[in-house]
């Protein structure tokens, strides 16, 4: 067998293996090394090939498809700093469990540390940000196959093992790189992996039977990425508590109006008050998902140290970083859920939240009427929503959906990078969630975290897309007005305030994206129901930051009487 003729049959066992154990999406950015590797994707029946110039961006991109699907996305890069470009997303799927196949080509060992041009250490590259790493020998025909089917296996189960997350194979190959398209390739080396779920033991499900049988409870639910089942509706309506739900987890949509007085969403904006807080402390406290982005329930949580917290985490490290959790439940969530418990036909506790949760919109919507800030704005957007998937960038605009994305029947699905909370990659992992659920996409950003990635635009040249991307353009860091930092005035703007003075006009010509500017709600409103005339549209609305932070203080201070009135 020649040299050529192995090289064909490597890549094609490599990508075959893939297909064995369910992959189904692969991005890669153009490069030499990764030739082989890229012409047998494009060959591989039951592979989907996502291209993005850029290799930052295409690691978003990838994170955008696994979250969106819950399944592992190969990326694929040549050697050399392609590779290093991977590491930002690749931090955020660490953090955030998110499953990835991370496969950078290399130089052959013979060319490594000699001062051969796109030739860096790759080996173990990603360090701790990765379940596992291998360097795979070079395809060869003393190099077994098997060896390399029972890697790609290994290294899918590692990712979806939970905690998710991303795994790197790093393949040398030496030139020549052509493969022969017309070899047949016949697979005799394939492994089948079975796994099963951990389940609660008797003694567990007899102590959470009790505690949640307990009336003042509180079920605080963080990110969750998958539809909401049956099961849980089931569950929580006989559990009769208050769910403190943050925006990502998807329990703020699609929600009947018979369960949505359990749904508390303006949590936020309730727990800034020190009577109301002193009067909803619970016995105990369950929370599923990563801490929600709220900082006053931070706060509330380190300050009141619940007797009993039981944090469900299906990882050994668990997701507690004011160290108060009393009880880890090492299961998956679905395990609480199954749980069968007896129903609470009243409880006094869940009706004090959602009375509290009702004057709080009453108000909102006074204010709203009244006031065009950025946060009305916001929600005058999360209002047009429907038969939809929302990307939500970090810093400012998840803390407007956390505050302003009320619970609706509407069908809206969100997402945020909330692994690492970077505002970096936000656009590129907006058309990933896109390209995998093939449904409308929108993306809600600042004018800072869109400057951070706006080459992802690119990938509305490479394949089919469907975005609509909401701007706001506060001229800078629009958070950095509500932190303790705004009241020294001294090098504010040139550290934090950041203004660029940039609008973003030219950059949808340049990308032949449609455009719209707008500053009013009634213009937000008609640029959003305007029927959209290419697979990318831009709508930029301008705000004024100081405006949004005086404007925030007027609601939660009228909260504030309203609450004291009750």
């Amino acid at each position: 067998m020649t040299n050529r003729e192995f090289l064909t049959e490597y890549v094609s066992a490599f990508t075959h293996s893939l297909v064995q154990s369910g992959l189904t999406n692969v991005v890669i950015s153009p490069g030499s090394r990764s030739t082989p590797l890229a012409y047998a994707c494009m060959k591989q029946e039951g592979l989907a090939v996502y291209r993005q110039i850029d290799e930052r961006s295409a690691a978003y991109f990838a994170l955008g498809m696994a979250k969106a699907t819950g399944k592992p996305v190969m990326l694929l890069c040549t050697s050399g700093t392609a590779a290093a470009n991977y590491f930002p997303a690749i931090v955020e799927a660490f953090y955030a469990r998110v499953p990835l196949l991370v496969v950078t080509a290399d130089r052959p060992h013979e060319l490594r540390e000699v001062g051969a041009p796109q030739a860096i250490n790759q080996i173990n590259l990603f360090g701790s940000h990765v379940k596992w790493a291998a360097d795979l020998p070079m395809p060869e025909p003393d190099n077994k196959l098997e060896f390399l089917s029972r890697h790609l296996h290994r290294s899918l189960a590692s990712a979806v093992t939970a905690p998710m997350g991303p795994v790197h194979l790093n393949v040398p190959f030496r030139e020549p790189l052509q493969i022969d398209f017309q070899q047949p390739y016949n697979s005799q080396v394939e492994m089948t992996h079975i796994t099963g779920d951990a389940v609660l033991n008797e003694n567990a499900k007899s102590f959470l039977q009790e505690t949640l049988a307990k009336e003042r409870g509180l079920l605080i639910v963080g990110e969750m990425t998958a539809s909401v089942p049956d099961a849980f509706w089931d569950f929580v309506r006989k559990l009769n508590w208050p769910i403190l739900a943050d925006p990502l987890s998807n329990l703020r949509a699609n929600v009947k109006p018979e369960d949505q007085h359990l749904i508390i969403d303006s949590y936020d904006a309730l727990l800034k008050n020190e009577a109301f807080k002193n009067e909803v402390i619970p016995e105990v406290v369950v929370r599923v998902g990563p801490q929600p982005v709220s900082k006053p329930l931070t706060l509330y949580l380190s300050a009141i140290k619940p007797e009993t917290y039981i944090v469900f985490d299906e990882s050994p490290m668990m997701r507690d970083a004011q160290s108060i959790a009393t009880h880890h439940v090492q299961v998956p969530a679905a395990a609480l859920w199954q749980l069968p418990i007896n129903e609470k036909m009243d409880n006094p506790y869940t009706k004090k939240w959602s009375e509290a949760s009702e004057l709080f919109w009453k108000l909102m919507a006074v204010h709203c009427e009244e006031q065009c800030d950025e946060g009305v704005l916001a929600k005058v957007f999360f209002e047009q929503l429907s038969g939809c998937d929302l990307t939500v960038s970090s810093s400012m605009p998840i803390r407007d959906a956390d505050t302003f994305f009320r619970t609706t029947e509407r069908d809206v699905m969100i997402y945020a990078n909330r692994g690492a909370n970077g505002i970096d990659g936000v656009v590129s992992t907006a058309f990933g969630v896109q390209a995998a659920t093939q449904r409308p996409g929108y993306l809600f950003i600042g004018d800072l975290s869109f400057l951070h990635d706006m080459n992802g635009l690119i990938a509305s040249k490479m394949q089919a897309a469907d975005l609509t991307i909401v701007i706001m353009n506060n001229d800078g860091g629009g958070i950095f007005s509500y932190l303790p930092q705004s009241k020294e005035e001294r090098y504010y703007e040139e550290l934090f305030g950041t203004p660029t003075g940039l609008t973003f006009s030219d950059a949808a010509k340049m990308y032949d994206a449609e455009y719209a500017a707008v500053e009013t709600k009634e213009q937000l409103i008609t640029a959003l129901r305007n029927e959209k005339q290419k697979p990318v549209k831009i709508v930029e609305v301008f705000t004024d930051r100081q405006h949004n932070v005086t404007t925030h203080r007027k609601l939660w201070d009228s909260l504030h009487e309203e609450l004291a009135k009750q």
